[in-house]
């Protein structure tokens, strides 16, 4: 026999997603692991325990972190630009990367020790004396925290606010549905790269995550999609190559696609990913069909600009996580007239120049 829970703790909750399959034991269906699970045992991620045949999440509410962020850091490029997203962490992750660049918190299974509860309506209160106009699940897996999430959207969205996801986009389709239903609107999905790498490296499918890139522009998300560009792992010209279409295929050609660059975290020490790597990346992308390609975590590089597809003026600059110039006319190119796929107004930021 497993641990006893204690029920009585405000952060164990009954899971919403499980299935009994024999006996006392469950499947959990809240990610594609679908972890079947004895009585007193625990799935993968260590965030959910079978007691006594129910499913119970050890995390509702457990925050590993909460801060206040540019949108361009999830990365959103094309989301309500230059706005702010209060995001919030909590504990572990469903995949096995062994690169995470937030290795400290997913890595570990809840702790209410090292963590503070946080209920979803002090969280939306949260967002307001930040001043944020959105709120993020982030930092590790967000689906993880998908019961208090469901409940938090909620409450944001009653509250006048948007709200935002970035995950390895590997839950179930039923939860991808529950988290659009309650109110979720933009969706970041790490690809990780192909299926060789994603298999070796993160021990799950990508075809599942590319499923849910396409349910997610289905159901109507915004939705950007980003890889970290690792070298050895997936920064070879034909996996590059491959990923871009697979996007193109996905999630057509105006959806962002964010290169961003590694350095050596966790247990992984291969060397941090060269520049020019980052920009093979983002010209075989563009050669592909794609228009919306940037280049991150380098900051100043031109790539991490938006561009006019039609004429190639210089629409929004960024520096890092910050946007610093403003050149759109109700989100259309001043000089072409061309429509930039923008969702919400650009936030000009304090300090940030607003050009024709």
């Amino acid at each position: 026999m497993g641990a006893t829970l204690n029920l009585k703790q405000p952060w164990v909750r009954k899971a919403l997603l499980y299935d009994k399959v024999g006996g006392n034991v469950v499947e959990c269906n809240t990610c594609e692991r679908r972890c079947v699970i004895p009585p007193g045992k625990s799935g993968f991620c260590k965030t959910r325990q079978n007691q006594e045949g129910e499913l119970y999440t050890l995390q509702y509410g457990l925050s590993s972190g909460i801060s206040a962020n540019p949108i361009e850091k999830k990365p959103f490029y094309h989301f309500w630009p230059g706005s702010d997203s209060l995001t919030i962490g909590s504990w572990s992750c469903n995949f096995e990367c062994k690169w995470c660049q937030n290795w400290h918190i997913s890595k570990f299974p809840p702790d209410p020790t090292r963590s503070e509860y946080v209920t979803p309506e002090r969280f939306v209160e949260l967002v307001k004396g930040y001043g944020c106009q959105s709120t993020s699940v982030s930092f590790n897996e967000p689906t993880l925290l998908f019961e208090w999430s469901l409940d938090m959207f909620k409450l944001a969205k009653k509250a006048g606010y948007r709200n935002t996801f970035v995950t390895n986009g590997f839950m179930t389709l039923e939860a991808l549905r529950m988290l659009r239903d309650a109110g979720l609107d933009a969706i970041n999905i790490d690809v990780k790269g192909n299926a060789e790498a994603v298999r070796k490296y993160c021990g799950t499918d990508v075809e599942l995550v590319w499923r849910n890139v396409r349910e997610a522009k289905w159901l109507g998300l915004h939705v950007e999609v980003v890889n970290l560009v690792i070298p050895g792992v997936n920064d070879r010209e034909d996996q590059l190559r491959e990923l871009a279409r697979r996007h193109l295929r996905e999630a057509g050609s105006e959806t962002p696609l964010h290169f961003t660059a590694y350095s050596p975290a966790y247990k992984f020490n291969a060397p941090p990913t060269p520049i020019a790597t980052l920009e093979l990346a983002h010209d075989i992308a563009m050669s592909e069909g794609l228009v919306y390609v940037y280049v991150g975590n380098v900051p100043g590089h031109r790539y991490e600009n938006t561009y006019c597809p039609s004429c190639g003026r210089l629409l929004l600059k960024r520096y890092g996580l910050k946007l610093v110039e403003v050149r759109l006319d109700d989100c259309r190119c001043p000089s072409c007239g061309n429509r930039i796929p923008i969702v919400g107004d650009v936030i000009i930021p304090r300090r940030a120049a607003t050009l024709t």
